[in-house]
């Protein structure tokens, strides 16, 4: 009886682990400069969120860019103007990042499951946020 052994695992090297991570942080990174520079406030620069320009509905994301352009030159209450929803998103992209590279630097897998019941839940809040920003009482979520 021949017993199969496994080969030894080779230890990835730590810039292949951060690579990936670091891509996505620089590429957001990029981003995020991108609208930091050009001003979504000035007409003409980005194009017009097409719900909103064939209904009049804003939809969840509408005043994302102005909320990024506020967030990124610190002004944290014209951002949560703008897109409260948004400024949350930066948040849980911010601890999944330092997640994500804490796990890399270890050299541990990343295995986030988030259970369908959160994606339910996110979706839930986001048609809530969509309605009452777009009704009279909820002209404060309005950009």
């Amino acid at each position: 009886m021949r017993v199969a052994v496994a080969p030894p695992r080779v230890p990835v090297p730590l810039v292949r682990r951060l690579a990936a991570p670091l891509g996505t942080l620089a590429a957001v990174a990029a981003a995020f400069a991108y609208v930091g520079t050009v001003d979504p406030n000035e007409p003409g620069h980005y194009p017009v969120c097409p719900l909103l320009r064939l209904t009049g509905i804003l939809c969840p994301g509408c005043g994302g860019l102005r909320s990024a352009h506020a967030f990124i030159h610190g002004d944290l209450t014209t951002a949560l103007g703008a897109n409260a929803f948004a400024v949350v998103g930066y948040g849980v992209f911010a601890v999944a990042m330092v997640f994500w590279l804490v796990r890399a630097i270890r050299g541990l897998p990343v295995r986030l499951t988030v259970p369908p019941v959160w994606w339910w839940a996110v979706g839930a809040l986001l048609a809530v946020f969509t309605v009452v920003r777009n009704l009279p009482f909820g002209s404060a979520l309005a950009p």
